[in-house]
Parts: structure tokens; C-alpha cells; sequence
């Protein structure tokens, strides 16, 4: 077992915390610790200026965007709403409960409102035609994805802010009060249900579940732990702490673990607020690093990295094997960097102002840019092409060039 633990990761942790946040994160923590240090002002870096490309290539080419409308938007609650795709569907939901689907080329198909404001994006199941979303209520909609004809609803304890899994006959989502669920995918029904432990302070936010192997799904919690239970029945398999809070206060000790796991090639990486980012060995369940970084972002890797997006802006590539630190970018400093995602050769990272940076892994140097309008929290790969959502409800896909 080899661990790479730098000494200044309390110090380092305990910065970022209390000065360079993102703008959603100072409102969530503004509201959890209202009437403490009411003198003491947080401070925000400005967001650097982005340099011009001087040989820009062409790596994404526009094949449609849309506005899926922001009604009910607000600044102080900036939702991670992301795009259902799957077998050519493309389905989209708005903060004022609209979901529309669409074809392959843009073409609107149907559309509904769900009653509610929809709050954790949209999940699709390509066998089944069936779209799940969820709402502030904690409602939970199945909708038939090529027609919008509603199929069932079910009533949570808390509300679900990341998208389902959907994986052999079984809904399963993250709620905020710190419940798992396992639905059932064709009723609705409650099949199991578990219990996490849920801290006094955390990020408004969650981790959206992923698959560990066939029978497992992986899920992260506010309390800085991954959890591995089984798919049908929802039983314990494992728990792993990942993120370790340092300081004398609640605020300090966050932990949270909002970015999704990455599992691929049998390794496991996941990265917490406090300032752990992990690599797991699966078959021998060894720790293969841990590394000094903070995020609320999902990972993402290729043959031979492990690339994240930091608090500050940071765009950092580690061997996946080692965790050496490859490259490291800060050409977006504080720009409020989206989850990287691989596009074809590329890294593919969104910011606050609606520019998508495609990266060399090689180099770590910025060779494309596109554009969509409003902050980007999330980018999503599907295949060859990369789907946005803005926070103004601006939806854009565009195709690798070929």
C-alpha cells in the first residue's frame, strides 16, 4: 500500500475553506452559520481573465442548443439541473417543472410540467423508455421518455438533488436527509431504503450514485463517506471514509463528498471538500494514494490520468496508478470550474461565464473553446458528443469533430 499524504494538507484544506469558495457554497454556509462572526467577511477572489488561444483547433462543432426556460431561477440556489440522454432521447428539465424531450437533432418531441420545481435532473433508462426526475416536494416522476405520458410517482422523506441510477429494475437515489432509496423501476414502490449519518453543517448538494460492479451501486454522503450496497435489496457491503475535516468548528470539519465517484479499469477515485482526493486498488481494496486536493466535482479519467477541478480553479492531472501530479493548469483560476469530462482526446471543462475549455492531457494546455450562455455547474459526455445545461436553463450539445 502506498500513500502520498503531503504535510500541508490541514493547512491547505483549511484555506480554501475560508477563502476561495464558490459564490453557491459562502450562501449555503452564509445561511448554516447566520448570527456567527457577523464582522468576519469571506474573501472572493476575482476570476481571471482567459488569455487568447493562439492556434485554436477545432474540436467540438454545434449540433443544437435550446432554452429550456429559468422562471423560477434563483441566484442564491444555483441547481445542478442535467440532461437526459440516452439511444438518441434527449430529455430536459427546467427549475419551473417543464420536461421536454427532444430527438437526436433537436427537434422538440413533448412536453410536460411536472407540477413542482425539478431539482435533480434527469436520468434515463434506454430499455425501459423510462425518465426519472424529482422535485423540491421530494416527489419522485417516472415519465414514458418518447412520449411524456407519466407512469408512476412516489413520495420521499427528503428531497434528491443529483440524478438516479437506474440499473437492473431499481431506481436508486440520494436524498438530502441523508436516506438512500431503491425503488422499483417499473411501480415505484419502495424496495429498501438506508441510513446514513448526516452532519450539522454540510454543502447543499449530493453525489449522484454510480455502479461499482453489476450488483453494486456506490454512493457518496455529506459526511465524507462512500458507501458500496447491493443494487436489489440494498444491503451494506462496505464503507470507506474519504473525506477527513480538520479545524475547532462544524464549518471547518465539512467533509462532504459531492462529486461522483469514478470507478473504471477496477480503481475507484473519489475527492471531498476537505481536501482528499483517493485512488483504490478494487481487487486487492488497498489504497493506492491520497492526494491534496479539494472539490465538489466529479472526477474524471483516461488510460493514465486522473484529472480534477479544484475549489480555486484549478485544473490538476495525476497518474492514476501513482498519483504523481502530471501537470497542473491554473489558467481558470477562480473561474468556477464545471466537473472535467474526456471528450474524445480531450478534457472538456465548463466555467461561470459559459465557455467550454478543451485540454491537451498531454500538455495541459487549453486548444479549443466553445460557447453557450450562463453559468455552467456540470458537463456531461455522452459517446462523441458533450451536453451542457446552464444555469439560465440554456441547453447546448455539440459533436466531436470528426
Amino acid at each position: 500500500m502506498t500513500q502520498s499524504i503531503r504535510s500541508s494538507n490541514m493547512l491547505k484544506a483549511k484555506t480554501i475553506k475560508m477563502t476561495i469558495m464558490h459564490v453557491a457554497v459562502i450562501a449555503a454556509m452564509a445561511t448554516a452559520v447566520a448570527g456567527c462572526n457577523r464582522g468576519i467577511k469571506p474573501v472572493v477572489n476575482d476570476p481571471i481573465k482567459l488569455v487568447q488561444i493562439a492556434q485554436p483547433i477545432s474540436v467540438l462543432q454545434p449540433v443544437f442548443s435550446t432554452d429550456v426556460g429559468n422562471k423560477k431561477a434563483s441566484k442564491k440556489d444555483p441547481l445542478d439541473l442535467q440532461v437526459g440522454y440516452a439511444n438518441s432521447q434527449i430529455v430536459t428539465a427546467s427549475r419551473g417543472g417543464d420536461l421536454t424531450g427532444f430527438n437526436n437533432a433537436g427537434q422538440e418531441l413533448w412536453s410536460v410540467n411536472v407540477g413542482d420545481q425539478i431539482t435533480g435532473g434527469v436520468a434515463i433508462d434506454a430499455l425501459s423508455q423510462t425518465a426519472i426526475v424529482s422535485t423540491r416536494g421530494g416527489q419522485i416522476m417516472a415519465f414514458d421518455s418518447t412520449t411524456g405520458a407519466k407512469r408512476w410517482q412516489q413520495q420521499l422523506s427528503g428531497s434528491v438533488l443529483s440524478p438516479a441510477l437506474i440499473t437492473n429494475n431499481r431506481v436508486i437515489l440520494s436524498a438530502n436527509d441523508g436516506f438512500l432509496h431503491g425503488l422499483s423501476l417499473q411501480t415505484g414502490q419502495s424496495v429498501w431504503q438506508f441510513a446514513t449519518q448526516v452532519p450539522a453543517i454540510s454543502i447543499r448538494g449530493s453525489a449522484a450514485p454510480t455502479l461499482l460492479d453489476d450488483k453494486t451501486a456506490l454512493l457518496a454522503t455529506a459526511d465524507g463517506r462512500l458507501h458500496a450496497v447491493t443494487t436489489d435489496s440494498g444491503l451494506p457491503q462496505w464503507s470507506r471514509r474519504v473525506g477527513v475535516g480538520a479545524g475547532s468548528s462544524e464549518v471547518e470539519r465539512m467533509s462532504d463528498v459531492d462529486g461522483k465517484p469514478v470507478v473504471s479499469n477496477n480503481q475507484l477515485f473519489a475527492i471531498s471538500y476537505s481536501g482528499q482526493l483517493l485512488g483504490i486498488d478494487l481487487a486487492s481494496r488497498q489504497v493506492m494514494f491520497i492526494n491534496d486536493l479539494a472539490s465538489l466535482k466529479a472526477l474524471t479519467v483516461n488510460n493514465q490520468q486522473v484529472i480534477a477541478t479544484s475549489l480555486d480553479g484549478k485544473v490538476v492531472a495525476y497518474d492514476r496508478n501513482s498519483g504523481e501530479m502530471l501537470w497542473e493548469s491554473e489558467e481558470l483560476a477562480y473561474r468556477h470550474l464545471t466537473n472535467p469530462v474526456m471528450i474524445g482526446n480531450y478534457i472538456a471543462v465548463g466555467d461561470y461565464d459559459g465557455v467550454v475549455h478543451l485540454f491537451d492531457p498531454a500538455s495541459g494546455k487549453i486548444v479549443s473553446r466553445v460557447e453557450t450562455k450562463g453559468a455552467l455547474t456540470n458537463l456531461q459526455a455522452e459517446g462523441s458528443r458533450l451536453l451542457t445545461q446552464s444555469t439560465s436553463g440554456q441547453v447546448a450539445i455539440w459533436q466531436l469533430a470528426r
